[in-house]
């Protein structure tokens, strides 16, 4: 058997069998680098549209080793790029197709999901995301403005709307939106390398890409040589030759309760399955699961030098402490309650917070990532796309201005290490300012001015 990922959702799936590594050198019509949401959408979409390809995925660790299996179980219509920011960088045509692709696509994950059976326990009862002060209440209220503009349903919430949603103390009001659903992730991405495999895809795992050169990619157990190179590796880019500056990755962490009976569900509320998120700068996200947990996640690990990723860093009690106290602030009926679950692990962050999709049909190579921790089902959308632009496929999905953004890199060290933990510090700092003040933090300004939104 094989180790899993830490945390709940493997925990839930149990262990799952481990599948061979590669042996010795072969050849494949496409070979993808990394068995997460990213490079087995890809996989997936491929077969469906072609079946007779041969389509290899390979996996350093295990299906799900990294983010994919480790997130918070959004699949949200969230794209890292606010609609004004992208309106002014690609025109409003195109930031109003981005935005319609989102939320067509978490219905369409959904129905994917269903038809292919793969049950991941997914809900679409959209986000509730509060305002506990009077300037995340102006954000709000912005937000739900702004969203009309994208074609976007945000409602605003007063007080007693979101008490009917969620029982948060200190809840001012806030926004709700249907355009989320809620995950089990590993239960979806153990379930889709199944789909894959089912389609005649092969997986192997305990696999690790040395290098990835124009249709070839060279592993520490051979080398493989296909026609097109998908490279699906998120945080874990920044460990391939070369691509140290591509992303940085950020770590996430989250904690998870015990089971909570329905008494204490009752003054919880998230009774329609909701996802639940608050207007503040540090970000923070939550959801009620099947087994009626309550998994709280968000930011505040720091970024580690040269793009380090380690299992140390998955966890960090500070954090973990500062998740456990929110979730008692947020629902004093928790005071009591067990905390039995904490992990994470990273994300990537690209320069200009700009998630891209890109394939170079000279080269036979092919990228996607960049999510911000928006991935479920931006990851989805770009495996999709992908698959059209290896095939040479002509959509709406190869128009959006995501295809073949360029990403300038990260400053080179130790300017990356201070750019990024800057910001974290910022985030907090601005949070903590607004809850003395009562008025937007100034400290957001630069922020704002960092993150390009």
């Amino acid at each position: 058997m094989s180790l899993a990922a830490p945390g709940l959702w493997f925990d839930q799936v149990g262990p799952q069998p481990r599948r061979d590594p590669l042996d010795g050198d072969t050849d494949a019509d496409v070979c993808v680098v990394g068995a997460g949401f990213t490079g087995l959408w890809t996989a997936h979409r491929l077969l469906v549209l072609d079946p007779s390809l041969r389509v290899l995925v390979l996996e350093a660790e295990h299906v799900g080793f990294g983010a994919s299996g480790r997130n918070g179980g959004w699949a949200s219509a969230l794209f890292p790029v606010s609609t004004a920011a992208l309106v002014r960088r690609h025109g409003r045509d195109a930031a109003l197709a981005v935005r319609r692709a989102m939320r067509t696509a978490v219905r369409d994950l959904g129905e994917v999901t269903a038809a292919e059976g793969i049950e991941c326990d997914y809900v679409r009862g959209g986000t509730v995301t509060v305002a506990r002060g009077p300037a995340q209440l102006a954000r709000a209220r912005a937000e739900a403005e702004a969203a009309a503009a994208g074609g976007d349903e945000v409602h605003l919430l007063d007080a007693d709307e979101v008490t009917r949603r969620v029982r948060v103390r200190g809840a001012l009001g806030g926004t709700w939106t249907p355009d989320c659903a809620r995950i089990q992730p590993a239960r979806l991405v153990t379930g889709l390398a199944a789909a894959v495999e089912a389609r005649g895809g092969t997986v192997l795992e305990r696999t690790r890409a040395l290098d990835v050169a124009p249709r070839r990619v060279r592993t520490d157990r051979g080398t493989v040589t296909a026609e097109a190179v998908v490279v699906a590796t998120e945080a874990w880019t920044a460990g391939l030759p070369g691509r140290r500056r591509d992303v940085v990755p950020v770590y996430s962490l989250l904690v998870a309760t015990e089971p909570l009976d329905a008494a204490t569900w009752e003054q919880v509320g998230l009774a329609g399955r909701e996802t639940l998120g608050e207007h503040r700068h540090v970000v923070l996200y939550g959801q009620r699961t099947a087994d009626d947990r309550l998994v709280l996640g968000g930011r505040g690990a720091p970024y580690h030098l040269g793009s380090r990723i380690a299992p140390e860093h998955d966890h960090d009690e500070r954090v973990f402490t500062a998740l456990r106290r929110t979730a008692r602030t947020m629902f004093p009926v928790l005071a009591g309650a067990r905390f039995t679950h904490a992990w994470g692990g990273p994300l990537g962050i690209p320069r200009d917070w700009h998630p891209a999709v890109r394939f170079d049909p000279g080269t036979g190579v092919g990228t996607a990532g960049g999510y911000v921790g928006d991935g479920v089902t931006t990851s989805f959308l770009a495996g999709r796309t992908l698959a059209d632009l290896v095939l040479g496929r002509d959509s709406e999905l190869t128009a959006l201005p995501w295809v073949q953004h360029p990403t300038r890199r990260w400053e080179p060290e130790p300017l990356r290490w201070l750019g990024v933990n800057a910001g974290l510090r910022l985030a907090s700092w601005a949070d903590a300012e607004e809850r003395v003040t009562g008025r937007p933090s100034v400290l957001a300004r630069p922020l704002a001015a960092l993150t390009g939104h």
